[in-house]
């Protein structure tokens, strides 16, 4: 019966968020016991019998104390323990997990909420927040759209189709830090930061299902416990990368970049509070999220200063056609979003749009995400002038690149995921590549179709086409650009898939957790080859000598790492050389360049 009295008397007292509210109910509740012996309410019962009639409530009160007194002295020595870092906006509580023996930070804001007039601007810094924030749980997601699944491009027709909306959060601006040990140690370590992928879409800190897929602690154990990282979130989709003149005037374009950016400089200002060294940074991605790393080896003109890191990696690096933000296409995106949210007649457009309910911009972020050709991704970053001076490939032709080396791996069949699985085995080559980069003229359609002619079936080299010209060959002009200050590698484990080396990075969030192919002499190669080069800046500097990985070589124009099995199911790890017959296909890429967009 005591039990529940409790329960509903007290409990109030042991809702506890912050160290404030402790301090709080402690004395509330140290002041309600002193009042009841001031009213003579705690005798005890002698003998088993109740000397006064109010005792029996009296020791529910007495058993009440006696169990919040130890709650709260647990509760304390739990306070006591746990990691606070003080980032002069607020302060952040975070936790130690005694089996990893790793502190970890989820959900610490880096911006302000980009919301009403801070949408579509530059982000803002946060604002001053009292008393102890829990950093305890996944932040909010940012609002997700889609990949394009129509069997044309909408930007031959203007054609586009709805569906059903998606509502995470427009609050979104949170990042992730987790460390080896104690946050007490002084030790400084390398940082390794995380951008997610998922075509400037979709995606979060915590992956795309709800499961801690992106889990930091997988990175510091395959570094041996010798990085801190940090996870990142950014503004996705139409609310990340609205393009057009008005937003060039009125706001911030490219504003999921600027998110990414704001959020490394936050690194440099305040990592060293959880033992790393802003001097030590390195900035990797898979997908968009490597696509983001080429952004921002380019950015300013590949002289941002002062530095936000010193090296990157790109894991399948996504180069989608980038238009200038005022060109054909951009303006067209512009301009649908302003029709399908009721905002044409306005005189400022920009201005109705902040106006407009988060929720119609989702269902309109969905329909015109949805509506793009099989594969693509329509809301993706533009030349702005400022932050992305130059086209991709023009700028990386140029060497105009930020950090000191790159290392980088693609996987063997890049373009499988993006390709519809109904495409008939004939399909027409030369209109595939009309669909995908829908300012090609029928010279460069015609000379595309023939660079992929002798390669297999049609529905294979349009498979080749996606893979090659949107993920393979930007990788190789990245390496290009950094003139030998660079490693390549090739993930070949079957399928070969894009995204497939994912569960080699984080095993914890595979539905089994661990990779599909789990041999362990592998998965600690492959996974150790990424730590140590975010150490070192070499791969070859090895934190478990017992790795299997041959050594690698700089890239020099045609020499890779190979990470496979044999069909025995053992590890086949060596170097190879690049395919002369792909470098060439990658050469026409680059040379029509300004009609993709890239």
């Amino acid at each position: 019966m005591l039990l529940p009295y409790c329960t509903a008397v007290y409990m109030p007292f042991l809702t506890v968020h912050n160290a404030f509210d402790f301090a709080v109910h402690k004395s509330q509740l140290t002041a309600s016991v002193e009042a009841l012996r001031d009213q003579n309410l705690l005798k005890i019962p002698v003998q088993g019998t109740f000397q006064h009639p109010k005792d029996t409530m009296a020791f529910g009160r007495i058993f009440c104390y006696v169990l919040g007194a130890f709650v709260f002295n647990a509760m304390a020595i739990s306070a006591a323990s746990a990691p606070v870092v003080d980032l002069g906006y607020a302060t952040y509580s975070g936790s130690f997990n005694e089996t990893t023996k790793t502190t970890e930070f989820l959900g610490i804001r880096f911006a302000a909420p980009p919301i009403g007039t801070l949408r579509w601007q530059p982000p803002h810094p946060p604002a001053t927040t009292p008393g102890i924030q829990r950093a305890l749980t996944q932040p909010a997601t940012c609002f997700f759209a889609g990949q394009g699944n129509a069997a044309t491009t909408p930007f031959r027709d203007n054609k586009f189709r709805k569906r059903d909306p998606f509502f995470p959060s427009e609050d979104c601006l949170f990042l992730n830090v987790y460390l080896p040990g104690q946050l007490s140690q002084n030790k400084r370590l390398p940082v390794v930061v995380w951008i997610h992928g998922g075509g400037y879409m979709a995606g979060s800190a915590s992956g795309f299902t709800g499961k801690d897929i992106y889990d930091g602690k997988d990175l510091i154990r395959a570094s041996n416990n010798g990085v801190v990282v940090v996870v990142i979130q950014y503004r996705l989709g139409l609310f990340g990368f609205l393009p057009g003149k008005e937003v060039k005037k009125n706001g911030g374009l490219n504003a999921g970049l600027l998110d990414q950016q704001f959020a490394l400089q936050w690194v440099q200002k305040n990592i060293h509070k959880f033992k790393g060294d802003p001097t030590q940074v390195t900035i990797w991605g898979e997908s968009a999220g490597a696509g983001s790393v080429l952004q921002h080896v380019i950015a300013n003109g590949g002289k941002t200063s002062p530095p936000l890191f010193r090296a990157a990696i790109t894991s399948s690096s996504f180069l989608p056609s980038q238009y200038a933000y005022g060109d054909r296409i951009p303006q067209i995106l512009y301009n649908d979003v302003v029709s399908q949210t009721n905002c044409s007649s306005a005189f400022d457009t920009l201005a109705c749009l902040r106006k407009v309910d988060v929720q119609m911009l989702e269902a309109v972020n969905a329909n015109i995400g949805n509506s793009g050709f099989f594969g693509t991704f329509v809301f993706v970053p533009v030349v702005d002038g400022e932050l992305i001076r130059e086209r991709p490939t023009e700028a990386l032709r140029e060497k105009k690149v930020n950090g000191e080396i790159i290392l980088t791996v693609t996987n063997t069949f890049e373009g499988d995921l993006f390709v519809d699985k109904k495409t008939p085995p004939d399909v027409d080559v030369a209109n595939y590549v009309a669909q995908l980069f829908p300012n090609f003229g029928a010279r460069e359609i015609a000379a595309a179709a023939a660079q992929y002619k002798h390669l297999g079936s049609p529905v294979f080299q349009v498979t080749a086409i996606m893979g090659e010209s949107i993920f393979i060959c930007p990788t190789y002009y990245l390496l290009r650009a950094y003139g030998g200050r660079g490693f390549k590698s090739e993930f070949a484990v079957p399928p070969g898939g894009h995204g497939n080396d994912v569960a080699y990075y984080y095993p914890s969030g595979t539905p089994n957790g661990a990779p599909p192919f789990n041999n362990p002499a592998f998965v600690k190669a492959f996974s150790q080859s990424f730590m140590d080069f975010a150490m070192a800046l070499n791969p070859n500097v090895k934190s478990d000598t017992s790795s299997i990985t041959p050594r690698w070589g700089l890239w020099a124009g045609d020499n890779e790492m190979l990470f496979n099995r044999t069909e025995g199911g053992l590890p086949d790890i060596r170097a190879i050389k690049t395919s002369r017959a792909l470098l060439e296909r990658c050469d026409f890429w680059q040379s029509v360049g300004a009609l993709s967009a890239q």
